[in-house]
């Protein structure tokens, strides 16, 4: 097929109308991406030198992971962290400490580097460096992956499934999980994200670009309007979330209050990453999928 010739970027088929457990309306979905310092290496290695550019990441084990599972703590709730390799290496207590609090652990990425097609050799050095980070610091093999800067290819997605990875939390473009369809069968699992519940936009475009940053209430409000919607429509609310921004002081507080909100709702289905992949893999099996 010549490749100017229209057709879907997702060849996938829509997402099944699988029903969340115990009659839950909706599933709620936090997920954190630890990038510490390696977002800004992944940018431009020379921001090693550039040292109060790299303090931004460093905010994360210093203070804002302790700080989000405090919050997390005290809400009862579970989130899953996507964790760069560089990141386990340089701050290995801080991650162990996310381990030992109970949440799910997923794959980042090693440098934080966007996924290009074409550079298979750099893809396959990120997810392979990342897989063996994890399993050399902590101990574990992670099931989840969330592609760095949110991009991905067929090739990216390949070599995930063949490594065990069970679902990504990457593209835009539905608000159900699906399967992704791969030119010699089925792929992982996408649990889709949402571009306005990313923290980044609102609390850090200042180090990026001239735009302001976005008051508490006003993020509030976009994110009550998503999830109110998401909700009715069945869906599910995925958060992307980063410590070096969630885990400031103002960013904080409208989490504590997003939290508080979204519990306020009794049909709200709250996993983690493994539990919705778990969750469709047993509705797949009950469909002879």
């Amino acid at each position: 097929m010549p490749a100017d010739t229209p057709r879907p970027a997702n060849p996938a088929p829509p997402a099944p109308d699988f029903p969340w457990p115990e009659g839950k309306r909706s599933a709620f979905f936090l997920g954190f991406d630890v990038d510490a310092e390696s977002v800004w290496l992944g940018m431009d290695r020379r921001n090693a030198e550039r040292l109060v550019t790299m303090s931004y990441g460093g905010y994360e084990a210093r203070v804002g992971i302790a700080k989000l599972l405090e919050l997390l703590a005290r809400h009862d709730a579970k989130g899953t962290f996507f964790i760069t390799g560089w990141t386990v290496e340089a701050h290995p207590a801080a991650c162990e400490a996310i381990l030992k609090a109970g949440h799910e652990i997923a794959h980042h990425g090693y440098w934080h580097l966007r996924p290009e097609p074409g550079d298979d050799e750099t893809m396959r050095e990120e997810v392979e460096r990342g897989f063996e980070a994890l399993k050399r610091v902590l101990g574990l093999i992670p099931v989840g992956y969330r592609a760095p800067s949110g991009e991905s290819c067929v090739a990216l997605l390949k070599m995930l499934r063949d490594r065990g990875i069970r679902y990504s939390s990457s593209w835009r473009d539905d608000i159900r999980p699906y399967r992704h369809l791969l030119p010699d069968g089925p792929g992982p699992i996408e649990i889709p994200v949402n571009y306005s519940l990313d923290d980044w936009n609102f609390g850090i475009t200042h180090r990026m670009s001239p735009r302001a940053l976005f008051s508490r209430e006003a993020v509030l409000s976009i994110w009550r309007d998503e999830f109110e919607q998401t909700h009715a429509w069945g869906g599910v609310t995925t958060m992307m979330l980063h410590p070096q921004v969630s885990g400031r002081p103002m960013r904080y507080r409208l989490l504590d209050e997003f939290l508080t909100y979204v519990a306020g709702f009794d049909d709200v289905w709250w996993a983690t990453g493994r539990d919705i992949a778990d969750h469709y893999e047993r509705c797949e099996a009950a469909r002879g999928v």
